[in-house]
């Protein structure tokens, strides 16, 4: 609810300070006293896009305060929350205008976007006009309001859900499919790969293996002969003849030298047992490098053959058994590919199938809805002097989405016989306000803690079609809040709070200001609007018949 509103520099306005109250306010005033001016101010701090010269003549800035209570389940505290402000239970909005252009807004106090000023304007407060093109008279938004009107809060919920989970099953599928199409455009390479490599069967280290092997082998020759002379030299013709002659000579001649020569005899004994053991080794390492005469070409052969297979792939040799490994999971995928496409495409098929049955569902509760709607508008368009009028809401197809798959769209037929059409197409000006009357009436079932607005809703009708106005919007009022500027006495005289708009000259300069009117002052505002500007005490008592019972003096 919108608690007050402080305007300074706005316009024609220098200062004012306005306290609106809960229940029906009306705002009357001469035509172009300046009724308007407060929607610009409103809608200014409101972030509203509008006109920029709002700034009044010879001032340096304009600024306007809102000051709004906020209800504990208030939606503009879910809006404040995300976006990081305190949510109290009075809301704050100042926003300036420099003459430069340049707008600042605050939040509490807090600087602001005009981004989340505009966020918090469509939970605050709701604009009904002639001129009214973001609500009713929408039809993107007729849909919302009949489900609103149904109460289809669970269903919608339940439906986007569902339609949420399919989304996400067609998501799987379709980035499974073209994973499945691009292993599938390389199974050919994949296969011949695999097969290559399962040919070769390359072994962990098995390069390192290769290649000390194949030097040893380049070396053969060489090692072989180098390792015969050193046997050669060791062997019964070389250093173990020398040595066993020097034995035997030792110990002919240990029997004269008694114990002397035993620590010699004993040291050529070790000597001789280690040149055994020296002249085995030797042949052993013979043997080693005692080739077949292929074993080289064969040995080279592999390890080229490694890493020509290592460098189409870009791996290094000893990667190539990996590499197998990785190549032969992903020929896994596409043999079992078809199996995930088939699950996945089932999910899908289910996935479809519940979105089907909430849409139906939801569809079924939004026709049966639009003919409750129907005739609450009929029931409604009667004491507004619009029985012949028709009021149809029209169900049709559309693409499917996450609030099912309706179009719908309110259109009507003033006259019997006339085409049906749009709101705005179809409809005069003072039958079109009537119209948005009616629905806003019929759609009417808690507001959230909007402030409803009506600019001039009544335009273009009077008697009891006036007064069957102010009856609807005084019902729309009980425990809310509307604001409405009226020409209509009839809707004036309804208000529960009434204020008077009017021009006054101060020097050279024309300013609007807004007066509260006390009871005596209510009866003279009413009866200028019967009378005109000659005001009779016949049109005083008109407008003392016109208030309830209580909102004028006695007389």
């Amino acid at each position: 609810m919108l608690l007050s509103l402080d305007i300074r520099d706005m316009l024609l306005i220098d200062r004012l300070e306005l306290d609106f109250r809960p229940g029906l306010n009306v705002l009357t005033g001469e035509t172009g006293a300046g009724k308007s001016i407060l929607l610009d101010c409103l809608g200014f701090v409101l972030g509203w896009r509008g006109r920029a010269d709002l700034v009044r003549s010879g001032a340096e800035q304009g600024e306007v305060v809102a000051e709004f209570a906020l209800s504990p389940d208030h939606p503009a505290r879910a809006i404040l929350t995300e976006s990081g402000f305190g949510a109290g239970d009075t809301l704050l909005l100042r926003r300036v205008n420099g003459l430069d252009g340049r707008k600042t807004a605050w939040i509490n106090d807090r600087r602001a976007s005009g981004e989340v000023l505009r966020a918090l304007s469509e939970v605050l407060v709701e604009l009904h006009g002639q001129q009214d093109d973001k609500g009713l008279l929408n039809p993107r938004n007729h849909r919302a309001f009949l489900d609103a009107f149904a109460g289809l809060e669970a269903e919608l919920t339940r439906t986007r859900a569902d339609w949420a989970a399919l989304r996400k099953a067609r998501k799987a599928q379709s980035e499974a499919q073209a994973w499945m199409d691009e292993l599938t455009a390389e199974e050919e390479f994949l296969r011949h790969a695999v097969a290559e490599l399962d040919a070769l069967d390359p072994q962990p280290d098995e390069e390192a293996a290769l290649d000390s092997q194949r030097r040893l082998m380049q070396q053969g020759e060489r090692l072989r002969q180098d390792l015969a002379r050193a046997h050669q030299a060791l062997s019964g013709e070389g250093a173990e003849r020398l040595i066993a002659d020097a034995l035997r000579w030792l110990e002919d001649a240990a029997e004269a030298l008694e114990d002397r020569l035993d620590p010699p005899l004993a040291a050529l004994g070790r000597v001789m047992d280690d040149l055994a053991d020296a002249t085995r080794g030797i042949e052993d390492a013979i043997e080693s490098v005692e080739f077949s005469p292929g074993a080289l070409e064969a040995t080279e052969e592999r390890l080229f053959a490694m890493r020509g297979l290592a460098r189409k792939h870009g791996v290094l040799a000893d990667e190539l058994h990996s590499l197998g490994d990785s190549l032969r999971a992903r020929l896994a995928l596409i043999d079992g590919g078809s199996d995930d496409l088939t699950r996945l495409a089932d999910g899908v098929a289910a996935a479809e199938a519940r979105y089907d049955a909430s849409a139906a569902k939801l569809t079924a509760a939004r026709a049966a809805a639009a003919e409750h709607l129907d005739a609450a508008m009929q029931a409604e368009l009667v004491p507004l002097r619009m029985d012949r009028a028709q009021f149809t809401t029209r169900l049709t197809p559309a693409d499917p989405g996450p609030d099912g798959r309706d179009a719908v769209q309110f259109v009507v037929r003033t006259n019997p016989g006339a085409p049906a059409g749009a709101l705005d197409r179809i409809a005069s000006g003072g039958e079109l306000s009537r119209f948005l009357l009616a629905l806003k009436v019929c759609l009417a079932r808690g507001n959230g803690g909007q402030t409803m607005i009506f600019d001039e809703i009544d335009r273009g009708v009077g008697g009891a079609t006036a007064d069957a106005v102010g009856r609807r919007l005084q019902a729309l009022a009980a425990g809310g809040q509307v604001l409405v500027v009226t020409h209509s006495p009839q809707v004036a005289a309804l208000g529960a709070h009434h204020w008077r708009v009017e021009k006054r000259v101060r020097g050279e300069q024309t300013l609007s200001q807004v007066v509260p009117l006390s009871a005596d002052e209510r009866i003279e505002e009413i009866a200028r609007m019967l009378a005109g500007d000659s005001i009779t005490e016949a049109a005083r008592a008109a407008a003392r018949a016109l208030l309830p019972e209580g909102a004028a003096p006695r007389i």
